[in-house]
């Protein structure tokens, strides 16, 4: 069970506690996890929404958004705002675009960038919760973190040593496989036609980012996994509130 505490902690601001550091074999495995994680993160929101039923729909969807940056402990969004900045500022340039990612201090681009994807998931709640269309805060959630899985599965590591190395590095690549799969049909056996659509619009951004990614800097970081997840999250709820 501990890949699965190592996903949580990593993952989430939830207190959880490692009984010490984990093994490399094990931090590939919690990438089996991350849909799991997901799915609990789909599951609370849910719970709280129906909790906050007879809240305004505007302020259930301001208390679900926080609700959501404040589990992820902001860490795909940091992720966002680095990958926002360089991308910009590193005019096409491999190294220069690296360079700006390690930098902690956020410019104007990344700002923007996070105003403006917050105020569509802010938008896309509430007309989800106008419609009752709750699946959506568990689909989002579950897609998101399954994409990491599935960044790592397919797309290389380009920074040497740290986290994300050792998460590529000893990934099991046929149990990752298993669990995208059982992931998919879950997302449509849950979702029906909105799991259909939420699986189409997250594999059509997953491909068009991914090829971003290669194309600039010949596979994936930390902070443009964060990205990949933030936006296909955004995707997966405005298409579904549309």
């Amino acid at each position: 069970m501990l890949p699965l505490w190592i996903a949580v902690q990593f993952l989430s601001s939830l207190p959880v506690r490692l009984p010490g550091m984990p093994e490399p074999q094990q931090m590939g495995r919690s990438l089996l996890f991350y849909p799991l994680v997901g799915a609990l993160f789909g599951a609370l929101l849910m719970l709280l929404a129906a909790l906050l039923s007879a809240t305004p729909p505007i302020l259930q969807a301001a208390l679900l958004l926080c609700a959501w940056v404040l589990l992820s402990g902001g860490l795909h969004l940091d992720g966002l705002a680095d990958s926002a900045d360089a991308w910009l500022g590193g005019f096409g340039d491999r190294e220069r675009t690296l360079s700006i990612m390690k930098d902690p201090r956020s410019g104007p681009i990344a700002v923007v960038t996070l105003v403006l994807v917050l105020l569509l998931k802010f938008c896309a709640i509430l007309v989800l919760l106008e419609q009752q269309a709750w699946i959506g805060l568990l689909l989002a959630p579950l897609i998101g973190r399954t994409a990491l899985l599935g960044l790592f599965l397919s797309t290389p590591y380009v920074r040497a040593g740290g986290l994300g190395q050792a998460l590529a590095d000893h990934l099991p690549r046929r149990a990752g496989w298993q669990v995208s799969g059982v992931v998919v049909v879950a997302c449509l056996l849950l979702g029906g036609a909105s799991g259909v659509v939420a699986l189409l619009v997250a594999s059509a951004g997953f491909i068009w980012l991914r090829n971003l990614m290669l194309r600039r800097l010949g596979g994936t970081t930390g902070d443009t996994a964060g990205a990949l997840l933030e936006l296909l999250e955004v995707a997966v709820l405005v298409a579904l509130a549309l």
